[in-house]
């Protein structure tokens, strides 16, 4: 596995390493050979491959997650974000968490076309399909391959109902049609602050919008009728969880009528990068914040363990949630949306040349 941060200038990256994934067998380490290394290095830059699916609709049977579905028009995230709990999933691909997650991208173009075929399928049951539940669909490449726009045109066609997590700026060009689809009651977006600090946000999201213009979003979709929720996702205790109140705050002004909260989760590769960052940008509170997170998941980084993965247990992770609850009761903030509708479903027509007769 190359070491890109040693062959390049990383600029512009949250991750700090591009160690291989736990299913490599060999690792490459840099070592001094007494040569002079160039003065100037190359700067690292994203990359993007193409994969043409044989699915698109991914099931689970999680306890956590409150639908059943979901969509990845990407895979791999150029948000870069060092928290990002998607990471480990590159590995699955012979690629880093690290670096390679944030720079070798992979477009699922043929996207739209194998959805449409999916809900034609005569066992298809029609339940509410989340996307943006681990990759960004609308991280910056999405503005030159438009895989989302073109899934929430099948969508929309269809009558089927969506519901979409994001950071991205780029879902204000669809305004159009989840307006549309949001007065039919088939869509609703969540959009992920974690933090007011725009300088903290650069440190660990170096790619993401920057929270105001996140807060700008929730304003212009809101007056497109959209529901959104605001998510205070994740919080990071003794860094960000002392802005949980402002998040939710803000995010009720901005026009969200919903909110909801995750606390920091490590999976796998997510914990040593993450430690890493601390250890660079936060040295002071680095181990108050690992000691906290260890509190909350019984002396372990992170417990993986259904209803406690999402937000711990212990006295901390009580406190953080008792705050949230007297937020949005003062807030007048819902913890729920309204049910999506799935009684409009109509499975996509195929297209033919020839004219219907009706």
């Amino acid at each position: 596995m190359d070491r890109e941060d040693q062959r390049f200038r990383v600029l512009g990256r949250a991750a700090g390493s591009n160690d291989a994934g736990r299913f490599e067998r060999h690792r490459r380490v840099a070592e001094d050979d007494g040569w002079a290394r160039e003065d100037v290095l190359p700067v690292l830059r994203t990359q993007t491959s193409i994969e043409v699916p044989r699915r698109v609709i991914t099931y689970n049977r999680s306890p956590d997650l409150p639908f059943d579905r979901s969509i990845n028009p990407y895979r791999g995230c150029e948000h870069g974000c060092v928290y990002c709990f998607a990471r480990p999933s590159h590995a699955y691909l012979g690629l880093s968490p690290g670096l390679d997650f944030e720079t070798r991208l992979i477009a699922r173009p043929d996207a739209p076309e194998v959805l449409a075929r999916e809900l034609r399928s005569k066992r298809y049951a029609v339940a509410p399909i989340a996307i943006g539940t681990n990759t960004d669909p609308y991280q910056p490449i999405e503005k030159t391959h438009e895989i989302m726009r073109r899934c929430l045109e099948v969508l929309s066609k269809a009558n089927h109902p969506v519901a979409i997590v994001t950071k991205g700026s780029l879902i204000e060009r669809d305004i159009d049609i989840l307006g549309d689809m949001a007065a039919r009651g088939l869509a609703a977006v969540g959009v992920s602050v974690t933090t007011l600090d725009a300088r903290l946000s650069r440190l660990m999201e170096p790619r993401a919008p920057a929270p105001q213009r996140r807060l700008q979003m929730i304003r212009r979709l809101a007056e497109a009728g959209i529901p959104l929720r605001i998510m205070a996702s994740p919080m990071i205790p003794a860094l960000t969880d002392p802005e949980l109140e402002a998040i939710l705050t803000a995010g009720r002004d901005a026009g969200a009528r919903h909110a909801s909260w995750i606390m920091l989760r490590l999976p796998r590769e997510v914990s040593p990068l993450v430690q890493d960052w601390l250890a660079t940008h936060y040295p002071d509170r680095a181990e108050r914040i690992m000691a906290r997170l260890r509190d909350m998941h019984g002396g372990k980084e992170y417990d993986a363990a259904w209803h406690r993965r999402m937000r711990g247990e212990g006295p901390y992770a009580q406190m953080v949630a008792q705050r949230f609850d007297l937020a949005v009761k003062r807030l007048g903030l819902a913890r729920s949306g309204v049910p999506l509708r799935c009684d409009l479903f109509r499975p996509p027509e195929v297209e033919t040349d020839q004219l219907s007769l009706f």
